[in-house]
């Protein structure tokens, strides 16, 4: 919903780059509102170390 309300204030944008800022700024605002932790994280964070070992800094 915040999402949304941050892309209906922008009438357009210019570039797709420009989009894409202002959704990432946005995401970046949003996420520190979360307050909540991610469950089952522990599970997918040894799932991704296992798929991506190379780029999973252990």
């Amino acid at each position: 919903m915040t999402l949304r309300k941050v892309i209906k204030n922008h009438r357009a944008f210019p570039t797709d780059e420009s989009a894409l800022k202002v959704v990432y700024r946005a995401m970046h605002h949003i996420a520190k509102k979360w307050t909540m932790p991610i469950s089952n994280w522990k599970p997918a964070l040894n799932r991704f170390a296992i798929l991506y070992e190379e780029r999973f800094p252990l």
